[in-house]
């Protein structure tokens, strides 16, 4: 969905981060500063600051020089997050290593000192973990780090959970046969990972970052090494980084944090590092450049453009004076950063969307830059639109209107924090602890940052941030970064002559705005409640008005003021006429469209302070309008999303961006495997039916306002409405706040069930020949998809269940065979899907990345894998490894508002929905081996399977650029 909302939590986090947040530039570049090799003893940093750390966590130093850092957290009640970061990546490599920091992550879960290869993730998967979901990993530039969520903090899981950090910390094995094994995946994964997007950002770090490092130090490395290391020298690696001074173990969650400290210092106290310490590459100098410019050309890539300043780094450490020149810095950018989306809304936009950010990328750089993404490849205007706008607030600063309002926006969001401090979960609580070892920041609570903000926005004043502003973009630049579809005349050298007459046109102060005020306050006179069910057992209220419009409250202490609102409304996709373009690419224009008596920018400053969102989507069988608040806006997110309702803007500016957007959209698409598989995927598994199809590239063309007004009017102006509210609040105040505003408009219909003709959807037939789409990526990537078709939920609802554990366990067995024995892929995956609307239409599918000389291979794989789980049940140890992730899968959901606002959707008209509510997690548990046998038998037949490959387009057929 297309959002808006206010900037000010991003101001925030750059702020605490220390400007390491890049923004729309961290496209281009990674900007997070590293760890490098230590020379003093391993301390956290409150102890060199005048900053005290959150007082809510236990932090901590073992005698071996390892970190840890404890929190309890009951809510959600019962689940934790376990964190080990190693200040160890890509940039610790020497020359000869590249990707070996990676690699070494991949050998985690493949084999240890006291773990045979292949067994943690079973090990976990047995306690409820879902590998990827709750169980999973990443290596950066500066750091790896391994990240387990509990479902539950028994001692079994939390004493098995800290043992196999351990065995990840100190004891992986690195046998020479699992190795050659990972390597297939790893590069599997560089394979599938490479694409417009990876390339254009190496070039613009290469452009960025010249002779220093970083450049050469991609994460995923190079094929040539990857193809050629070895066990001993990826052992040697690992011994040489993987050392206690550079480690921190992280623990929040539902627990005794005594108790979990003591079993931290128990289990790691007696890791101690083999060999000598390893010795990272030097980053390099930073040059002095004059103006340059680099154009990346790729067909898969839109006209954008990146003009960057860099300069010395300032190495400060993260104390209250550091943390005042970020906040003024960043209200700068803020600031900047407004100016530049009004430009982008207004009538005839030099750009389509720009952005500014600054950054310390792993503080041998200190740097400010802007984004845009031109319109139109007319490249020429947008640069000299975000270099005018940043000359402006160079010379003339910012005035102090624009700054009360950001710092208005800014205290609403801190405030917002500090109301729900106490409900952020384990995982977000230990990532603040993790996010803050590679910036040095000290970890404060949302309590301490609203009270340093409110101390120090009493001296905050326009004087002050205009010398902060003069200063911002110091150094050499602007480096401008540029990507194109086709070649640019001229090349680098126009551009640059480009860059240097902008700088030279003459600039003005910007002007005071007028505030409008917000006229959509009142609806008409309420209708009145017709009816109240109370459903005791989700503790739900389901409220129907005289006016036809349905409401449906679930108070909950989820998150404390946190309150999430969607509207249901009219038909949705099923509507849609089949044999017309599908107009939902555009429905974000409707958002940016904003209200007919306000413009979106107007509604910004108009309602600066409040917390609201607003964003449109689209499902079968209805529209979304949904928004996120606070308690003491939920009167205006409703009167927001009831203006939208009634009385969207239409403005022709906003649907000329997502036009222009449109305009390469295809070429991106085409790029990739995965960009074909995603625009085809959803018409070929409908028969063609236009309603899921993508449009082509002409018909995007094509496509005006009113075919997108045509097709959402009917539905906005007398469709039926259903409001669902979810989170902190009473049931008495959502109906007050209903009342005024969707309860007060003109009488709505019911909901009734989609015409027969609508729902008319048919699966493609199985046991023929593949289907066949062409990318233009990599000779060497191609996807397959496979399908066997099933049936609907509603005809089968146990089934359904049984072929969701089925897809499980066709996924393990996937994972096991393609990935843990082959090699094969780094991430092929299962899953099944039974449509509550359409009759008849289901299927099981599996998708699998993998080089097109195996595609033939890999479908015999699978037809022998679905043939051996319809030739016999599945084990006792595979039920329960498919099994228990899926059930705390769904008990961690039930205790998010999100699960709740999207279960509760429909329930009033369909109450079918409550029972497959209440049934779920019972026939769940009640399944047996021989009953996902059975299902296995129904549909898992060869003559059923259905195939898609997605192969590489033959050379001879590709367009020159």
């Amino acid at each position: 969905m297309i959002r808006f909302q206010k900037p000010a939590v991003r101001l925030l986090l750059i702020v605490l981060a220390g400007l390491t947040l890049s923004g729309p530039a961290a496209a281009l570049t990674r900007s997070d500063p590293p760890s490098r090799a230590e020379t003093s003893p391993p301390s956290w940093p409150q102890a060199n600051s005048d900053i005290a750390a959150d007082p809510t966590f236990r932090f901590g130093v073992l005698p071996n020089g390892m970190r840890y850092a404890v929190r309890r957290q009951a809510v959600p009640p019962g689940q934790a997050a376990l964190r080990l970061h190693i200040s160890a990546g890509s940039l610790n490599e020497a020359e000869g290593q590249q990707g070996f920091a990676h690699f070494v992550e991949h050998m985690a879960f493949n084999g240890s000192t006291r773990v045979p290869e292949g067994e943690m993730v079973k090990i976990l998967e047995r306690l409820g973990l879902a590998f990827g979901a709750d169980t999973n990993a990443s290596t950066s530039f500066e750091e790896t780090i391994y990240r387990l969520d509990l479902p539950k903090t028994d001692r079994e899981t939390l004493d098995t959970s800290l043992m196999l950090l351990r065995e990840v910390a100190g004891e992986l094995t690195f046998s020479p046969a699992a190795v050659e094994r990972e390597r297939g995946v790893i590069l599997s994964e560089e394979r599938s990972g490479d694409g417009p997007a990876l390339r254009a950002a190496r070039a613009g770090s290469a452009f960025q970052f010249g002779e220093q490092l970083p450049p050469r130090r991609f994460p995923i490395g190079e094929v040539e090494v990857l193809k050629s290391l070895d066990a001993a020298r990826l052992r040697a690696f690992y011994q040489a980084w993987y050392r206690p001074e550079r480690a921190v173990v992280v623990a929040v969650g539902d627990f005794d944090p005594q108790q979990v400290e003591a079993r931290i210092r128990e289990t790691f106290s007696d890791w101690k590092a083999v060999g000598p310490a390893g010795i990272a590459p030097p980053l390099g100098k930073l040059a002095r450049r004059s103006p340059e410019a680099k154009v990346f050309v790729d067909p898969g890539l839109p006209n954008a453009l990146v003009a960057t300043w860099i300069d010395d780094p300032e190495m400060a450490p993260d104390t209250l004076a550091r943390r005042r020149t970020n906040l003024e810095r960043a209200l700068v950018v803020a600031i900047l950063n407004r100016r530049l989306s009004d430009l982008a809304r207004s009538g005839q936009p030099p750009f389509l969307a720009a952005g500014a950010s600054l950054g310390e990328p792993y503080r041998i750089q200190k740097t400010a830059g802007i984004y845009a993404l031109a319109s139109g490849g007319d490249w020429r205007k947008a640069l000299a639109a975000i270099l005018e706008e940043q000359r402006r607030i160079e010379r003339f600063g910012v005035r102090e209107d624009e700054l009360q309002r950001v710092i208005t926006d800014t205290r609403s969001a801190l405030t917002a924090a500090r109301t729900g401090s106490g409900t952020r979960t384990p995982s977000v609580l230990a990532g603040a602890i993790v996010g803050s070892i590679t910036t040095r920041i000290v970890v404060t609570s949302p309590e301490q940052d609203f009270d340093w903000f409110e101390r120090e926005a009493k001296t905050l004043n326009a004087a002050g941030l205009n010398r902060t502003a003069a200063t911002l973009f110091s150094g050499s630049g602007p480096l401008v970064f540029m990507t194109s579809p086709k070649a640019i005349e001229g090349g680098e050298a126009v551009v640059v002559a480009a860059a240097r007459e902008a700088l030279k046109t003459k600039v003005g102060a910007s002007e005071t705005q007028a505030l409008e005020a917000w006229p959509y306050e009142t609806f008409g006179a309420p209708s009145g409640v017709a009816e109240r069910r109370d459903i005791a057992d989700i503790d739900a209220v389901f409220l129907h008005y005289n006016n036809g419009v349905r409401l449906t409250v679930k108070p909950t202490k989820f998150k404390t003021d946190q309150i999430l609102v969607r509207v249901n409304f009219g038909n949705g996709r099923l509507a849609l006429d089949p044999k017309r373009p599908n107009p939902e690419w555009a429905r974000g224009a409707v958002i940016e469209g904003g209200l007919g008596k306000l413009s979106v920018k107007d509604m910004e400053r108009t309602l600066s302070g409040h917390i609201y969102s607003a964003g449109l989507g689209m499902l079968e069988d209805s529209y979304v309008l949904s928004g996120g608040t606070r308690g003491e806006d939920l009167d205006l997110q409703l009167q927001v999303l009831a203006a939208y309702l009634t009385d969207p803007g239409w403005r022709p500016e906003a649907f000329g961006r997502y036009s222009a957007l449109s305009a390469t959209v295809h070429d991106q698409l085409a790029s990739t495997p995965a960009g074909v598989l995603g625009r085809d995927l959803g018409a070929l598994l409908r028969g063609g039916d236009r309603r899921w199809a993508f449009p082509g590239r002409e018909e995007l063309a094509a496509t005006r306002l009113e075919d997108l007004k045509a097709a959402l009017s009917p539905s906005l102006a007398s469709g039926p409405v259903e409001v669902v509210i979810v989170g902190d609040i009473t049931v008495d105040k959502a109906m007050d706040a209903v009342h005024r505003t969707f309860g007060a408009l003109p009488a709505r219909p019911a909901p009734t069930p989609p015409p027969a003709e609508q729902v008319k959807v048919n699966l493609p037939q199985g046991g023929g020949p593949a289907a066949v789409r062409t990318h233009k990526g990599r000779a060497d990537q191609a996807v397959l998809y496979t399908a066997w078709p099933t049936t609907d939920f509603l005809a089968d609802p146990k089934g359904a269940r049984a072929n969701r554990l089925l897809a499980e366990i066709l996924n393990l067995r996937l994972t096991d065979e393609l990935r843990e024995k082959q090699g094969a892929t780094y991430s092929p995956s299962a899953d099944s899907t039974q449509s509550w609307l359409l009759p008849g239409y289901g299927y099981i599918s599996t998708v699998v990345e993998i080089p097109p000389d195996k595609i033939d291979a890999v479908t015999r794989d699978i037809q022998r894998i679905a043939a051996d789980l319809a030739s016999a049940p599945p084990t006792a140890d595979e039920m329960t490894r498919a099994r228990k992730p899926v059930l705390e899968g769904i008990q961690q959901a039930r205790e998010t508002n999100g699960y709740w606002l999207s279960t509760l959707s429909g329930m009033q008209a369909d109450p079918r929905q409550l029972d497959a509510y209440r049934s779920l997690v019972p026939t769940l548990e009640r399944l047996s081996p021989e009953d996902i046998h059975a299902a296995a038998r129904r549909w898992l037949s060869p003559d059923r399977l259905w195939r898609l490959e997605v192969r590489p387009e033959p050379v001879e057929a590709r367009a020159t650029p």
